[in-house]
């Protein structure tokens, strides 16, 4: 498990650190689906108004992140400290991925 810093002043200060916690490509491979599983959840929330897909979407969302922090990053999800920049990270993270400035 890596050592987080305490605090960030800034998103821009946070981003560097979020991308070094997700150098395995398995890890970036489980984002990209728990993000887009979640994102689906939504389109079923929007369409059905059963508000269970908003459940399903979180659970899809971060089940998938945390197996790949867990069990292939091997380290702590940035979320436990510091979960609004996470959050935030993980869709920038995303699109980078959706527009091939960030590798599978």
């Amino acid at each position: 498990m890596s050592a987080q810093p305490q605090a960030f002043a800034s998103f821009r200060e946070f981003y560097p650190y979020y991308l070094s916690e997700h150098a395995n490509p398995v890890c970036r491979c489980l984002h990209y689906l728990g993000n887009t599983l979640a994102l689906a959840c939504l389109a079923m929330l929007a369409g059905s108004g059963n508000p269970w897909w908003l459940l399903a979407g979180l659970v899809a969302g971060y089940g998938c992140a945390w197996i790949g922090h867990f069990v292939f990053e091997k380290n702590r999800p940035a979320t436990f400290r510091h979960p609004l920049y996470s959050f935030a990270g993980d869709w920038v993270m995303f699109a980078e991925m959706l527009r091939g400035r960030i590798r599978f």
